[in-house]
């Protein structure tokens, strides 16, 4: 069940070294040069911390196997660091991926690579779920297929996500949030969606790595932050709009 963390891991120079973190409120950052991460902040500490040395300092790639801690705080630095090294434009379009127009200042034009808008056509009248209740998922995916939404915090409507095993072999196209990696579900949920299902790993949580390809991911829809400054000052004011600090970027699986 790790084979897919170590190789994130293992991917990861030894050269790099973290220079500052932070565990906001809402977002998790992780600076190392002129790189930056980003993950979302699980808030769950019931398990003591993997790594009890500091963090400032270390190894980059030390960090990043705190994404292996039931420490869930922990696991967000992690998932974080992960994101510092493999979230670069550069690494991206290495990869063959793409991104919102770099001379767009509006927010609205750094959402063009919203996977659930990317998608749109694809998911016509096809059995979708989202695992993570996005904003404005009725709205965006209801009237265009049948959708199911799997929540571990279920409002109305949604299916609570233990309901995965009986739902996700039945779908034709499948969205995950990266958030399913902090917390380890996401090994288990890409054994259970059928082998035909399209499956997009969406949000800034979401490492732009290839090596989740080799392990049943088609697109990964996610974020790199390109002005670490302003999303600092965001975290550390507990804001949640991280976006107009970085582009949304998207990368196919080549088949």
């Amino acid at each position: 069940m790790w084979t897919l963390y170590d190789e994130l891991i293992g991917g990861i120079p030894e050269d790099i070294q973290v220079d500052q973190y932070m565990a906001g409120c809402v977002w998790t950052m992780v600076r190392a040069g002129k790189r930056a991460g980003v993950a979302l902040t699980v808030k769950s500490s019931s398990f003591s911390a993997l790594h009890d040395g500091p963090i400032t300092g270390a190894p980059l790639r030390n960090i990043a196997k705190c994404i292996k801690s039931w420490d869930f705080i922990e696991a967000s630095i992690g998932m974080a660091a992960i994101n510092a090294y493999y979230n670069t434009l550069d690494h991206v379009e290495a990869l063959g991926g793409v991104g919102t127009d770099q001379n767009d200042s509006t927010l609205k034009g750094r959402k063009k690579q919203n996977a659930f808008v990317a998608f749109a056509n694809e998911i016509a009248g096809k059995n979708v779920t989202v695992v993570g209740h996005f904003p404005n998922l009725e709205q965006q995916l209801k009237p265009v297929c049948n959708l199911s939404i799997l929540e571990r915090n279920p409002s109305s409507g949604d299916y609570p996500d233990s309901a995965c095993e009986y739902i996700l072999p039945q779908q034709d196209f499948v969205f995950i949030t990266g958030m399913t990696l902090i917390n380890k579900t996401l090994p288990r949920l890409l054994e259970i969606i059928d082998r035909k299902a399209k499956v997009s790993l969406v949000g800034p949580s979401v490492p732009m790595s290839s090596t989740l390809f080799r392990h049943g991911v088609d697109n990964l829809s996610g974020f790199c932050v390109t002005n670490p400054d302003k999303s600092e000052e965001t975290l550390r004011r507990g804001g949640r709009q991280i976006f107009q600090d970085g582009r949304m970027v998207s990368i196919d699986r080549k088949n």
